[in-house]
């Protein structure tokens, strides 16, 4: 059995449904698979004595998860007052107009095709309710349209996809651009130093203790693989999939659709920079 003080990031240790911070308890969707880890896990926010809740990312299409949320804001004496999406990925979003129907709320997200409602959300943005605060932090990479939630209270940042509690994320490729995902975690690194957060709050996997620590697991990973494929192309290894086989070799081969898209990521980003 694996320390989980050793491993990146310093993992909390089984993904459950419940309280995970002062301010932050999560709803675990039953939506388990290769890609989603444990499943999605939705986000309940709310600023304690308060009545009202943000949820983050509503997850898939599932009546069962989608009223289960609402009730555990029920029961907890809170009312969700709004939607959040990390970004635009089924297992996060697909549920969204449901759940506005279920809670009367408004939806708001970066990409203005699932907003529901008049406002968005983008870079400097704080959103308050009930007295609890969350900035927002643009991450593309991942995808275009990712975002991160800032909780200063709880010194702690939701990452949705961008860093995942167990393992590493893809960079999907068209729309996420790998020169895009390490500016982005370059910049939850100084959220890191500057800013106080020590707590990921993940789209999927356990929370992690080590905030830093898996941002810079995460920098040095990317660097190792793009060294990989850089030296894969260097021989003649041009095509996505060649890359794959050789590179990823020590990846499960259900999770080979996935690494191809980030392959074909880290070939643009080298092409791009003439070293290729």
């Amino acid at each position: 059995m694996s320390d989980a003080a050793a491993l990146p990031g310093q993992p909390r240790g089984l993904v459950v449904s419940g309280p995970a911070t002062e301010r932050a308890v999560n709803v675990l969707a039953p939506n388990p698979s290769a890609m989603t880890l444990d499943g999605t896990n939705t986000w309940l926010l709310s600023e304690p004595g308060s009545d009202l809740a943000v949820v983050v990312d509503p997850g898939p299409l599932d009546e069962g998860h989608l009223r289960n949320v609402a009730a555990t804001a029920e029961k907890l004496g809170k009312r969700v007052a709004l939607t959040l999406l990390t970004h635009g990925h089924p297992d996060h979003a697909e549920g969204a107009g449901r759940f506005a129907e279920l809670t009367r709320t408004p939806v708001r997200a970066l990409d203005p095709a699932l907003r529901l409602g008049d406002e968005g959300l983008g870079e400097g943005d704080v959103v308050t309710v009930g007295g609890l605060e969350l900035r927002i932090v643009p991450t593309p990479g991942h995808t275009s349209d990712s975002l991160s939630f800032h909780l200063p209270a709880d010194r702690a940042v939701l990452t949705g996809d961008t860093i995942l509690g167990r393992g590493t994320t893809m960079v999907a490729h068209p729309d996420g651009r790998l020169g895009d995902y390490l500016d982005s975690l370059r910049r939850l690194r100084s959220l890191t130093v500057d800013d106080g957060v020590r707590t990921v709050l993940p789209g999927h996997g356990p929370v992690l203790e080590d905030a830093q620590g898996a941002v810079e697991f995460y920098l040095a990973h990317r660097a190792s693989r793009l060294a990989q494929v850089e030296t894969a192309a260097e021989n003649g290894l041009r095509t996505a999939p060649e890359v794959v086989a050789h590179v990823y070799a020590d990846v499960d081969r259900s999770l080979w659709p996935a690494a191809e898209l980030s392959v074909r990521a880290q070939l643009e980003y080298l092409r791009e920079r003439g070293l290729i």
